[in-house]
């Protein structure tokens, strides 16, 4: 661990540099000079390991060159250059090279940093089909007779059961296969990351033919999914024989199913791409995963073969720019196209989940509070759209609005323009008389004239509103559909019991407040209802987000903003998806929003940063569990989880915030 709180490595990043420099073929020398110089440069950014494509010190399209001796020395001369010129700089080195033992020839990946061997790993899998004859000179490392063989004047580990570990972060587990090994049914890496491994490196020489490179990208995004790892490939490119084929130089960085980093094709140049892997939290994905865990159980006896030996991280104290980008919102896709399927997807799970409830029932009717905000327009389109599924008429959608003592007439307005526009049955019922009436049998001084707007001012409108809805659904024989999303539940806003928090069934319940905009804006986009409707929409999507229980100064000026009191929705959210999908600790997240936010426009400075951390901190894990504990039925939506205690979240009610709390304030500025 590092000590700088600027620097991605004290957070259990590990960088990671793919290298595709062009190459001399059967010039053994001159392509570790190459080499040389795009070590330097990987050290001069601070890159933990460098991987160079399959056989780079000698070339891969050698065929028959491969059995001559001058050439296999002077590959091992070279790799004694390369070590020597290792000695000067900090990253762990992946090479090519054949190797020639006991009358065997392997196709070789080695290792080495700070002038020393750390092992060599022989390619397993060894193609022998299309344009590949690898087996007319290679041997499998299945074939392989030692352990431990002298090279370059040290006695060096070999074998494909090989791990390298970096000291000064262990979750840094570094395993090598070569090139068709990530084409093989099963895979080497497959047993590497059970025994331990984090980082697939896969030193590589593949041809380029038309779809080859969304090809590569599909096995390196699956591997590093099925394998819950980073994959980091580089593959052959200028410089190899054209006699047959052509090499674009691919390189590709992966962590658990997405690219991070992919270099320019055909480069003329060479290339170097890098990027930041989370280690961190590829372990604590592990760590949930009981799947990957029993896999590995299975398999104990095999992978306890496995031999581990250690490499060094040199600590950099001092602020280093995160190599790798972290999306503001990440409920929300950033890609138009990404994000434009993810909304439809969304919208699919909701609309299935409340339709089915209808259906396994038997109730035909919905109703549902409308307050011309976001969250209950989204669960108005939704139960719109699961009586349409249903041959229902939209009429069965029993729709109320029910102002209270600071509704504005905009937000009332907008609730009456949309539930007209979608064609529900619209209601309004006034609850200031009710609410006057619980005033007085309680002995609030609001009865008795008194400007008193405290909690229980605002709950008792929230209470009123729901106990209507229940029996408003009593009396027809409908469903209370819900409206508060997974933001409000993991803050605890909302109104406990008899309140916006209860409902016969949410549809809203695991989708964040930043994506229920994208949700409404898609409709918009889509003109789903019409333009009136869109018009309408649009203003709601616009509007400030207000609770409406306490008055302001004008019938249209709220005295209450939620985001003033709970925090930005777009901060919070942030901070939900990290703390509740992966369990990072708070400074983590905090740096990781300092990542996301500190810089560009809309920008947050860390003190901000820190501060609705600490808010969001003190409301999910000390104050809000209890309304957690009893939610209503609903459908989980997305892997930033759910928060009902039959899905992803279970916890004690009673917990306290202190260790979370304690954490941000002793390991942040």
């Amino acid at each position: 661990m590092q000590n700088n709180f600027f620097n991605p490595f004290t957070h259990g990043f590990f960088r990671c540099a793919a290298a595709t420099p062009l190459v001399s073929l059967a010039r053994p020398m001159q392509n570790a000079s190459a080499q040389i110089v795009m070590l330097r440069q990987c050290h001069e950014k601070h890159v933990g390991v460098v991987v160079f494509p399959e056989l780079s010190l000698s070339g891969y399209s050698l065929q028959d060159l491969f059995h001559q001796q001058s050439l296999l020395d002077e590959c091992e001369t070279a790799l004694l250059s390369l070590l020597q010129a290792s000695s000067s700089y900090s990253p762990l080195v992946i090479t090519g090279l054949p190797l020639m033992l006991s009358g065997r020839l392997y196709n070789c990946a080695a290792l080495l940093q700070g002038g020393k061997l750390l092992g060599l790993v022989p390619k397993t899998y060894l193609p022998n089909y299309a344009e590949f004859y690898e087996k007319r000179q290679f041997s499998s490392a299945k074939e392989l007779q030692h352990q431990f063989i002298n090279i370059c004047n040290q006695t060096v580990a070999i074998g494909s059961d090989l791990l390298f570990r970096c000291r000064e972060n262990p979750d840094a587990t570094i395993a090598v296969e070569i090139c068709e090994d990530l084409w093989a049914p099963v895979t080497p890496s497959s047993w590497l990351a059970m025994a331990g491994a984090t980082i697939v490196c896969n030193p590589s020489a593949s041809s380029a033919i038309i779809g080859k490179p969304e090809y590569r990208q599909l096995m390196v995004r699956s591997t590093s999914a099925r394998l819950l790892s980073a994959y980091v490939y580089s593959g052959a490119g200028q410089g190899e024989s054209t006699t047959d084929l052509a090499w674009d130089g691919h390189a590709l960085i992966g962590e658990n199913g997405t690219i991070l980093e992919e270099s320019e094709r055909f480069s003329s140049s060479g290339s170097i791409i890098i990027s930041d892997i989370d280690v961190e939290k590829l372990q604590l994905e592990r760590m949930r995963n009981s799947s990957f865990k029993d896999c590995a159980h299975e398999h104990s006896t095999d992978i306890r073969k496995f031999r581990t030996l250690e490499f060094t991280c040199p600590a950099i104290n001092k602020e280093v720019p995160l190599i790798r980008s972290i999306a503001r919102f990440p409920f929300v896709p950033d890609a138009a196209t990404l994000r434009l399927q993810r909304c439809q997807e969304v919208l699919n799970i909701q609309i299935q989940g409340l339709a089915t409830r209808l259906q396994s029932s038997g109730i035909q009717k919905l109703v549902i509070g409308v307050s011309g905000g976001l969250d209950s327009t989204l669960a108005l389109i939704v139960a719109c759209k699961a009586l349409d599924r249903l041959g229902l008429p939209r009429s069965n959608l029993i729709a109320c609005t029910m102002p209270g003592y600071a509704t504005s007439d905009s937000t009332r307005s907008s609730a009456h323009d949309l539930m007209k526009a979608l064609g529900a049955s619209a209601r309004e019922i006034d609850i200031k008389p009710s609410c006057m009436q619980m005033f007085k049998d309680i002995g609030h001084p609001f009865a008795q004239g008194e400007k008193v707007y405290d909690i229980t001012f605002e709950n008792v409108q929230a209470g009123e509103r729901t106990s209507h809805l229940f029996r408003l659904a009593n009396a027809n024989g409908a469903l209370v559909v819900g409206t508060g999303d997974l933001s409000e539940l993991a803050l605890g806003w909302c109104t406990y019991g008899v309140g916006d928090h209860m409902s016969h069934y949410n549809p809203n319940a695991s989708v964040p407040k930043t994506l229920v905009r994208y949700l409404i804006n898609w409709f918009i986009d889509n003109n789903e209802f019409g333009d009136k409707a869109a018009k309408t929409l649009r203003a709601i999507v616009e509007s400030q987000i207000s609770p409406e229980l306490v008055p302001g100064e004008s019938h249209d000026t709220p005295a209450q903003m939620t985001e003033e009191a709970v925090g930005p929705y777009e901060l919070q959210d942030f901070n939900l998806y990290y703390l509740l999908r992966y369990g990072f600790r708070p400074s983590k997240v905090a740096y990781l929003s300092w990542c996301a936010w500190a810089h560009g426009e809309n920008r947050y400075d860390f003190a901000t940063i820190k501060k609705w951390l600490e808010v969001f901190i003190k409301r999910f894990f000390g104050q809000s569990q209890f309304k957690r504990s009893c939610v209503p039925d609903a459908p989980k939506v997305g892997s930033g989880g759910a928060l009902s205690p039959r899905g992803d979240w279970r916890a004690p009610s009673d917990a306290s915030a202190e260790t979370w709390l304690d954490q941000l304030k002793n390991n942040t500025p």
